[in-house]
């Protein structure tokens, strides 16, 4: 007879039995990188360079993970970064994946590319903090649908993404495009009768001529936050600030997209140092402890955001597997502002970490 099943205790628990549980073709796609992979591995290694300098002879008998994005309390720093076909992983998709953020009252960035409308989202979790990543078309009339649709659905922030004008030779996909196509449906794009005739052409139908002019365009047709996110570099943070935007998502796209550029955790210092406090700045790519969001808030960070964890708790175990995630991920946060003498979020500063010489 089988024996007991081994209990997953960490992240990379989830992903490998995710890898056992998916078809190769899905866990293909999740965990595809640009070209060779390079700004992928960077992601995680990155995080492993730096070394915490903790503080002792603090009373930690209490430690509070609660903070603020946007004005709105979650639980703790720790977020759902905008992934694109969560039905890839798991049946119920980003209907699963919405549920298990409003339970642990954390935000979810709701993806343009989401195998669920909008509406079937909120409907699953009304009471959820939602964000909306808009993925901006050539169609402007169809970006303003987009945008207007969620605002009117109560989503709370706007996260343009800004990286993709094209995409990345992502060689997996390219690989298996053929098998895939028939299982990537953009639901949002959906016309009224539920018909999706262009479906796969919309997979790259992102606008190549996006640029800092049309940030007002948005602001002129929405009241949310903006948010942009794919920010690297100094220049862009500060032309961010200058375009009055409310946030910078320091992000490379999990190394989705132009391969070689700097793990997101090593670009936060230079993007935080440009802001200087003016706007909240967020990151995504290679979180993976807790100690890893730590690091990323003494670096500057307001909070950081998830993106193939998610996918690895919701292939496993569906509702159940992201909550467990997050879960795991939170305790994890816990014990390292506990360790490092940090009795709330607001503790977390530069003096906690230092740059390895490894």
């Amino acid at each position: 007879m089988p024996g007991p099943e081994m209990p997953l205790v960490c992240l990379t628990d989830f992903q490998a039995q995710a890898r056992e549980q998916l078809p190769k073709l899905s866990w293909d796609f999740i965990e595809g990188a640009s070209d060779e992979g390079i700004t992928m591995q960077d992601n995680i290694a990155a995080f492993k360079k730096i070394r915490l300098r903790p503080r002792y002879l603090r009373d930690v008998s209490e430690v509070d993970t609660r903070t603020t994005i946007q004005g709105e309390e979650i639980s703790a720093p720790i977020c759902i970064s905008p992934t694109a076909f969560h039905c890839i992983a798991w049946h119920d998709g980003e209907v699963s994946t919405a549920r298990a953020a409003q339970a642990a009252n954390i935000c979810y960035v709701t993806s343009t590319y989401s195998s669920h409308t909008m509406e079937d989202i909120v409907a699953a979790a009304p009471r959820g903090l939602r964000w909306f990543q808009l993925s901006v078309q050539s169609d402007w009339q169809l970006n303003r649908q987009l945008v207007q649709r969620a605002e009117s659905l109560g989503f709370k922030a706007l996260v343009v993404t800004v990286d993709s004008p094209i995409l990345g030779k992502r060689r997996q996909d390219l690989r298996n495009q053929i098998h895939l196509r028939g299982n990537l449906t953009p639901k949002n794009f959906q016309s009224p009768d539920k018909t999706n005739p262009k479906s796969s052409a919309l997979l790259t139908s992102m606008s190549t001529r996006f640029c800092w002019d049309q940030i007002l365009w948005l602001q002129n047709i929405t009241r949310l936050p903006i948010i942009l996110k794919g920010i690297l570099t100094r220049e862009d943070a500060e032309l961010a600030v200058e375009h009055k935007v409310q946030g910078i998502f320091v992000s490379n796209h999990g190394g989705r997209q132009l391969d070689e550029v700097p793990a997101s955790i090593d670009a936060l210092a230079e993007v935080a140092a440009a802001v200087k406090g003016r706007v909240e700045v967020y990151l995504d790519g290679g979180v993976r402890t807790g100690n890893d969001v730590l690091k990323a808030l003494a670096l500057g960070a307001k909070c950081i955001f998830l993106g193939r964890p998610i996918l690895w708790g919701l292939a496993c175990k569906g509702e159940k597997g992201v909550a467990e995630v997050l879960n795991i991920l939170k305790d994890e946060f816990h014990t390292s502002m506990a360790l490092t003498g940090c009795r709330s979020v607001a503790e977390i500063n530069r003096d906690l970490i230092q740059l390895s010489k490894l």
